[in-house]
């Protein structure tokens, strides 16, 4: 299975905050949205991300001064992205190593989806409870 199976199920939606932006302000987002993180965008680029565990550890480090700064002081400036052809064993490896849990769909220098580990934990489940209804059928039918 793919990265594109994922996206063309949940959708393709990115939301996205610029680097100048407040941490304030994008913190407001992942709130209303009950996301865990969004793409920071320059220029039609991807300048880094910015999740809830950056937001967190900022915050036990410098305390709540800092939701006045820019998200480009918070926000993880080495994104790793995948691609749409990308599998999602290939995709579990990345983030189990590395240690994140969102993870950009880049196409032709585009972001295109962004996926979660939850995305990916909703598709396992959906796939091992389809192979089962397949697997009591086929019992059924012998």
């Amino acid at each position: 299975m793919t990265v594109r199976a994922i996206l063309d199920s949940k959708g393709h939606q990115v939301l996205n905050v610029g680097p100048d932006d407040k941490l304030a302000a994008a913190i407001k987002i992942l709130g209303e949205k009950r996301i865990g993180a969004v793409v920071v965008m320059k220029e039609g680029r991807i300048d880094g991300i910015l999740s809830e565990r950056d937001i967190v550890r900022v915050l036990s480090e410098r305390g709540a001064g800092v939701l006045e700064e820019p998200v480009s002081a918070v926000m993880t400036r080495k994104v790793v992205s995948c691609r749409e052809k990308d599998t999602v064993a290939g995709i579990m490896e990345m983030m189990t190593l590395g240690k994140f849990r969102h993870l950009p769909v880049v196409e032709d220098g585009r972001v295109v989806g962004l996926i979660s580990i939850g995305d990916i934990v909703k598709h396992r489940v959906q796939e091992y409870e389809r192979e089962q209804e397949a697997l009591r059928e086929y019992i059924k039918t012998a």
